[in-house]
């Protein structure tokens, strides 16, 4: 493996661990941990000493320091710096290699976690706005996927050539642009505070259509000093979360008929493990999903339910790029 790979796969690695620890840090409400950015109540760490403390509580006196949510923040932030700097250093790589490196992703990733930087600024400047804290999720989950689609870049023996499979095109588009609606559609429940607005199945409680607030539900709700917790009323909660578990079962339906068609009709063994891998994937998010209304979103389950999505969408993006981009062709 070259450098150049290594430091790509690296990367690729600490983008999980970022995801990871971002829904991690979003379920134990500690978004707003620390009220200013990039530091930490004026620190470049959470503050320790007496002294510090009470600096910290003179300068935010609405948010007092709770330190275990500042440190997951704090955490947060760290590893997303570090994730910045090994993908500009991937940037510098691509150019400064003798040997020709495919340069357009780079370039994308670049731009992309400068702009992801940007979006966590706004996430506490903006005190949680809902659509600030689903652009920084849909950030995320796209670096993941380009950085997947980077790796395989690069890797020539993880690309093939079916041409037969060119009919399966216009479905697997279907299936990718559903399983990005309803991760966008996970991420608005999420940064509304909705996840536990029906506790039972398979909708929601009775009476659920009676109470959908469409108007409510995806309305922007801009001028609030604070959206913490969630400023959406109950009905409008439930309309939302109503249209995910919808989503859901449409997500299961489209997906698992791409990834039977395509298990079906590969001719090669690494496609076929390409459709069993969506195919289980999609299996344990569905799975996840329901867990999370049964057993009321339980950390662990939530986090996994989170970063399961993200792996949905990277192997659909790869799944496509082997339609689109088969190995005949350069990178």
């Amino acid at each position: 493996m070259s450098k150049h790979k290594w430091l790509v796969s690296i990367t690729l690695l600490l983008t999980m661990v970022v995801i990871l620890y971002g829904a991690f840090t979003r379920l134990t409400d500690a978004g707003l941990g620390c009220p200013d950015w990039p530091g930490c109540y004026g620190f470049l760490k959470v503050p320790q000493k007496p002294a510090s403390i009470e600096m910290a509580a003179q300068a935010f006196p609405e948010r007092p320091l709770e330190p275990q949510k500042a440190w997951n923040e704090m955490i947060h932030r760290y590893l997303a710096g570090t994730l910045g700097l090994l993908i500009a250093a991937i940037f510098i790589s691509s150019i400064a290699t003798k040997r020709r490196q495919p340069r357009v992703l780079p370039t994308a990733l670049l731009v992309l976690v400068i702009f992801q930087a940007a979006l966590g600024a706004w996430t506490v400047t903006m005190s949680l706005l809902p659509i600030v804290v689903l652009a920084h999720l849909l950030g995320g989950f796209t670096l993941y996927c380009l950085l997947a689609l980077y790796w395989l870049q690069l890797s020539p023996q993880w690309r093939v050539a079916e041409p037969k499979l060119i009919k399966l095109k216009p479905l697997a588009v279907v299936a990718a642009v559903v399983v990005l609606l309803q991760i966008g559609l996970g991420g608005w429940t999420a940064a509304n505070y909705a996840a536990l607005a029906c506790i039972e199945l398979p909708i929601c409680e009775a009476g659920w259509v009676s109470r959908l607030a469409l108007d409510e539900a995806f309305d922007l709700h801009l001028g609030y000093s604070n959206y913490e917790y969630g400023v959406m009323s109950a009905e409008a909660r439930q309309t939302v979360h109503v249209f995910h578990r919808f989503g859901a079962y449409i997500t299961l339906a489209v997906v698992s008929w791409f990834a039977v068609a395509l298990y079906r009709q590969a001719g090669t063994k690494l496609m076929q493990r390409f459709a069993v891998a969506l195919g289980l994937v999609l299996l344990l998010q569905f799975v996840l999903g329901l867990l999370n209304v049964l057993l009321h979103l339980p950390l662990a389950n939530a986090v996994a339910h989170n970063f399961v999505g993200a792996n949905l969408l990277m192997i659909m993006v790869a799944v496509l790029y082997q339609l689109y981009r088969p190995a005949s062709k350069e990178a």
